[in-house]
């Protein structure tokens, strides 16, 4: 069972399709979530864990476990519960900042994670409510392990009118709610003549059940049962009121509620005030240095030397310090100090690197060895930055406040509020010489935004190199259209031999620096860094990679060109969440932030330390990131109301070898055909023959051929729908993939399967009409497959699809009106989320000419545009060969 957060921030449980090994409950898990969120969260945080669980399996039974805690505190003897608010924002960021990588982590913020908790609370209060015990029989059925919680509650006061012993303790319990449904509070002495007179002893032993669990693990609790002092109010000294605040978690694992004085929340206690970066220059990099300055404080305040003495000679426990009682460990605060010390002194003048400063405001060590301890919430040290860094970081971490980067009249186009943002903020941490990732979702505009910073660089007067952007070959006519449309005054040169002279590329070779000196940036592929060694040897502006996830596998000689390229700073642009998957993660940053994440070996050693605190969390890998990774969701409010509801792009598809061969030789056999053939009805019938075997070709040989072998790599189409089948599931998102050839549903739902990791649906002309109607309810819940193949005839009218927030129409109908009707299937009254529709073209073959005919008469009335290959079988021999001879330059993707 995996564990997934949908776009919509509802936890799922989904089978495991990866061969994983059972964990304990799974079963019973997944039959829980199989019901509701809340179920699954309480099933997991009710009864006992495992130590094998994975960690999402602890992460949400941890959450399920706070919230039970919260419930439990409330000492409910009713059916009718009030509502529990959600934690405090701190405390939601602190668990958004937690989670570990996990299905849909990204879309883990402190707002989803107030919903799920208000969802768990109506779930709760709902289910005491109809349970003929109440609260007590919830706890039966539910969380067994929890059912004895929040009968006794153990308070300590402060008692400031004695010197000697300052602080008191009592135990009392909650037999029943008084006026206003609040709690009522009794001597636990109360409790046994209570039940002593009405002779109920075993409820008694109910009652008392958790103050003994708690005398297991506590000693000073043991020793107030064997004294009967537990039935007694009393007075305490320092000392014993530091035993019973150390033993709080093991007070509330047992059961009992403890009520403290407000102060201990706050944990006061003398630390260790470690400043960073408080005199940063204009620039950044990994190479910066920053100033280093420690002291002693408390409350932020500085110790004279006389208090630090004699705090760090104290033993463990409180000490009454400038007017309040604060937690003191003398061996504790020197180690501290020996450390930030010692870490002082090895920054020495010079200071710390930008890396190593980095790492400490995150919580981990300067050498990435693990999380510091010193630095937790119960550490006694604390690092933040200075004045200049802290300024500089709360631009990065938060855009909107960044000054407008200007582009001019020079962008044909106006750029949406968020899009200005995530300008501003590329700009922003180009400037200081920072890394940056653009990991905005699909459809929100990576592209233009990059373009818009091609403008603003072009201003810069003092930089004249161009800037390099490496793209999939599959988006180089995307990216080059783009510019074209958006930005004609930026000089750009394609570093392809699809899309550039033979003899210019070998003149840019000669001498690049000559060749580019007006140039403002390159377009380049993965493929051709590795055959251009002249793109290697030049130093670049900006170095931008479009779908960056191309060098998640450090090994590959693809990214380890990439990493080698230079360039002033670099900028890396995916759709997929990059803090899912660590080695993905690494190799990014590796790119991005050299240095930041360390070396291969020290970053798996690194997040296996994460991984063994306890708890685990992540939280000082994610906030070392978070600063390079700007990421906007398409179900953000701030986003989702500036967004079109449809967004239609065409997905450019290369040929492979097989294809490129049989396309040709159709070429020819139509050449040879049309020649023996005359005009009229055999003609026309030839024409549409060949092109749908054209069509064939492009979706893949294994159709054209018939010969059953639907080998991925045989077929261009197939590798583009990888790479965007692969987005959207690392999404949690739908598709719809539309295919006029009820031959081709099930070799491409087979194959989605594999990239999805679990089967979807498949809809054509032999589907029952009454299994129809299941099909789309079984798509439509939230849960439910994440891909649905259909015939274009079969399932392009009549269906609600509105599950889907993608649309692919694998091949074309050249209709445009058959295609629209297609996309309404997911585009239509229902649809809350934008939708992408993507239109599979082959490069160099008539799809693509035909779709640049079609978009050309867009504008034309619609009964001119009934179908394209009509017009065709109008032209003359020579046109038409014309229109559907191959581009061997184009196809070589």
């Amino acid at each position: 069972m995996n564990l997934s957060l949908t776009p919509t921030g509802h936890l799922i449980a989904l089978e495991s399709s990866d061969g994983a090994e059972t964990h304990f409950g799974a079963d019973r898990f997944a039959r829980a979530f199989s019901q509701s969120q809340s179920a699954g969260i309480i099933a997991l945080a009710g009864g006992r864990a495992s130590s094998d669980w994975p960690l999402s399996w602890a992460y949400w039974r941890d959450f399920g476990s706070r919230y039970l805690l919260s419930l439990c505190r409330l000492q409910p003897s009713s059916a009718k519960l009030e509502p529990i608010p959600p934690p405090d924002p701190a405390a939601l960021a602190s668990l958004t900042l937690g989670i570990p990588p996990m299905p849909g982590a990204e879309y883990c913020t402190p707002e989803a994670l107030a919903s799920i908790w208000v969802d768990l609370d109506a779930w709760a209060r709902d289910a005491v409510a109809r349970n003929p015990e109440g609260f007590a029989g919830f706890l039966h059925e539910h969380a067994p392990l929890w059912r004895q919680v929040g009968r006794v509650c153990f308070h300590l006061a402060e008692n400031k009118n004695d010197s000697e012993f300052p602080f008191a303790f009592m135990a009392t319990y909650i037999p029943r709610l008084g006026k206003n449904a609040r709690a009522q509070h009794l001597p636990l002495s109360q409790a046994l003549r209570e039940y002593a007179g009405t002779d109920n002893r075993e409820a008694l032993l109910r009652l008392l059940e958790p103050v003994h669990e708690a005398g297991t693990r506590c000693a000073w609790v043991q020793e107030l049962l064997e004294s009967s002092d537990i039935y007694h109010p009393l007075a305490w000294t320092p000392e014993e009121a530091y035993s019973m605040l150390k033993d709080v978690p093991a007070l509330e694992e047992s059961g009992l509620v403890v009520r403290l004085p407000d102060w201990w929340a706050k944990r006061p206690r003398p630390r260790v005030q470690v400043s960073i970066g408080s005199k940063v220059g204009e620039t950044l990099s990994a190479k910066a240095l920053l100033d280093f300055k420690m002291q002693l404080t408390l409350d932020g305040a500085d110790l004279t030397p006389e208090e630090i003495a004699a705090l760090t000679q104290a033993g463990e426990g409180l000490a009454f310090l400038r007017g309040k009682w604060v937690e003191v460990d003398g061996e504790k605060l020197r180690q501290a100090l020996d450390q930030w010390r010692r870490v002082e002194a090895e920054a020495g003048d010079d200071g710390l690197s930008f890396v190593e400063g980095m790492r400490l405001l995150a919580g981990a060590r300067r050498d990435l060895s693990g999380s510091d301890p010193t630095l937790d919430e119960t550490g006694w040290a604390f690092v933040e930055a200075g004045e200049r860094l802290r300024e500089i970081l709360a631009g990065i971490r938060d855009p909107s406040r960044l000054a407008a980067v200007q582009t001019r009249e020079r962008l044909h186009a106006t750029l949406r509020p968020y899009q200005q943002t995530g300008v501003n903020w590329l700009w922003f941490l180009s400037e200081l010489g920072l890394g940056a990732c653009l990991a905005d979702d699909m459809g929100l505009g990576k592209t233009i935004q990059v373009i818009s910073l091609l403008l603003a660089q072009k201003d810069r007067k003092a930089e004249a190199t161009p800037s390099l952007l490496v793209l999939p070959a599959s988006l180089l006519s995307n990216w080059k259209s783009e510019i074209e449309r958006f930005a004609p005054s930026l000089k750009v040169v394609c570093a392809h031999p699809s899309e550039a002279e033979r003899s210019e590329l070998e003149r840019i070779a000669a001498d690049p620096a000559a060749a580019l000196s007006s140039v403002d940036a390159v377009l380049a592929t993965y493929g051709m860094l590795q055959r251009m060694e002249w793109i290697g040897r030049q130093r670049w502006n900006l170095i931008v990679l479009d779908e960056a996830q191309a060098i998640k596998n450090p090994v590959t000689k693809q990214a380890r060109a990439v990493k080698s390229l230079r360039g002033r700073a670099r900028i890396a642009l995916t759709g997929t969440p990059v803090e899912n998957r660590l080695s993905d993660l690494w190799s990014l940053f590796d790119f991005t932030c050299p240095g930041l994440l360390g070396t291969a070996p020290r970053f798996k050693q690194f997040v296996s330390s994460l991984e063994k605190d306890e708890p685990p969390s992540y939280a000082p890998l994610r906030t070392l990131v978070q600063p390079y990774i700007l990421r906007r969701l398409k179900t953000d409010r701030s986003v989702i109301n500036d967004l079109p509801e449809k967004v239609e792009t065409t997905a450019w598809c290369g040929l492979s070898k097989v294809q490129a061969r049989l396309y040709g030789q159709a070429v020819k056999e139509l050449a040879q055909a049309l020649e023996e053939q005359g005009e009229g009805i055999k003609r026309r019938g030839l024409i549409l023959s060949t092109l749908m075997r054209f069509k064939q070709i492009c979706n893949h040989p294994g159709q054209a051929l018939g010969d059953g072998d639907y080998t991925p790599e045989r077929s261009g189409k197939f590798e583009r729908l990888r790479d965007l089948a692969e987005e959207i599931a690392s999404r949690q998102e739908k598709v719809l993939v539309f295919t006029q050839f009820r031959e081709m549903t099930a070799p491409i739902a087979a194959f989605l399967a594999g990239v999805f990791g679990r089967p979807g649906l498949v809809l054509h002309g032999g589907t029952p009409v009454a299994e129809r109607k299941k099909l789309v309810d079984r798509f439509q819940h939230e849960d439910g497959p994440p891909f649905f193949v259909l015939s274009l005839k079969a399932g392009g009218s009549g269906l609600n699809l509105t599950a889907a927030a993608h649309v692919v129409h694998f091949d074309r109908w050249w209709n445009p009106a058959v295609e629209n009707q297609a996309t309404d299937r997911a585009f239509r009254i229902g649809q809350k989320r934008n939708v992408m529709v993507h239109k599979f073209v082959c490069k160099g073959t008539v799809e693509e000419k035909i779709d640049a005919l079609i978009r050309s008469k867009a504008g034309l009335a619609q009964e001119l545009l009934e179908g394209a290959e009509t017009l065709l079988t109008e032209m003359d021999d020579e046109a038409l060969l014309k229109m559907v001879a191959l581009d061997l330059e184009k196809v070589r993707i």
